[in-house]
């Protein structure tokens, strides 16, 4: 940890959630980030389903700090100067 002019620096958090990929039989692939409820999309390509995934996996995550509600997946993610 570094400290310059009242700013504590935190060393870079690692966060790193999991997405698990699925191909269904009618070709439509499904994205899930198992470690956020909700965050499963159905999509034409796995690089779209993907995409999408990640975008809804952060909505959701924005939408809980926003309530104020704990997000575990990003307790890592912030430090708040000192």
């Amino acid at each position: 940890m570094n400290v310059k002019m009242g700013v504590v620096e935190e060393p870079e958090a690692n966060m790193n959630l999991c997405i698990e990929t699925e191909q269904e039989a009618d070709g439509r692939w499904i994205a899930e980030v198992p470690a956020i409820p909700g965050a499963l999309v159905y999509a034409p390509t796995r690089e779209e389903a993907i995409a999408r995934v990640k975008a809804l996996a952060l909505r959701i995550i924005a939408d809980r700090v926003e309530n104020m509600e704990p997000v575990p997946e990003t307790d890592e993610l912030f430090s708040v100067a000192v």
